[in-house]
């Protein structure tokens, strides 16, 4: 099982981070291990080595194929669930990384790093592009976001990204985070939502 990630695929968020930029004119891929998976409502304890650790709320989509060089077209026949998740970035760590210009996995690919919530059926979504998730800390309301706003749908990562490397059953694609990222704090209780449902409950330890 691998986890795939993007980067920067909404444009607010890469205002919000990236304001010198330009906006990407493809999918930004990046990888976490299958150790950074946190679940269950298990806590995710803040590691010593980040002096800021940020939330990064997303959709999270579940493969359940086995596919490569997949058709756009055909890419909604390759996933069954979505969720939740928390892309947790040690933000020090990446600032220092990308002054460098030196690969920053290390900021995003740490242990317990991709927190993900309770799997639901996509049939029970008209549209993977219409749907709003959100996630309240202790709660308040942090950040929102709705699937439409994704500078590359999910069909289309699929099918990027499939042109690659194979996509296995149980792999996990983090669509990217909206904005309104920000640190998390011990003791913080973090409940993400898709659409009215919790779908994640865990707490900062």
């Amino acid at each position: 099982m691998k986890i795939i990630a993007i980067g920067m695929n909404y444009s607010l968020h890469c205002k919000e981070l990236h304001a010198d930029e330009f906006l990407p004119q493809e999918p930004v891929i990046f990888m976490k291990p299958d150790s950074a998976i946190l679940k269950d409502s298990k806590p995710f304890f803040i590691p010593d080595f980040s002096q800021q650790i940020d939330y990064e709320t997303e959709l999270v989509v579940r493969i359940n194929r086995l596919g490569k060089n997949i058709s756009e077209r055909f890419a909604h026949r390759y996933y069954d669930a979505v969720t939740v998740g928390i892309d947790f970035t040690a933000r020090d760590l990446q600032r220092k990384f990308r002054a460098e210009g030196k690969p920053w996995e290390l900021c995003k690919g740490f242990d317990n790093s991709a927190a993900i919530g309770d799997w639901v059926d996509i049939e029970k979504f008209k549209d993977i592009q219409d749907i709003h998730f959100h996630l309240d800390i202790d709660g308040k309301t942090v950040q929102t976001g709705h699937t439409r706003d994704m500078l590359f749908g999910v069909d289309k990562i699929i099918a990027y990204v499939s042109q690659f490397c194979t996509l296995k059953i149980g792999d996990l694609l983090f669509t990217g985070t909206p904005v309104g990222v920000g640190p998390v704090s011990i003791d913080n209780h973090l409940e993400g939502y898709l659409e009215n449902e919790k779908v994640l409950d865990f707490y900062i330890r």
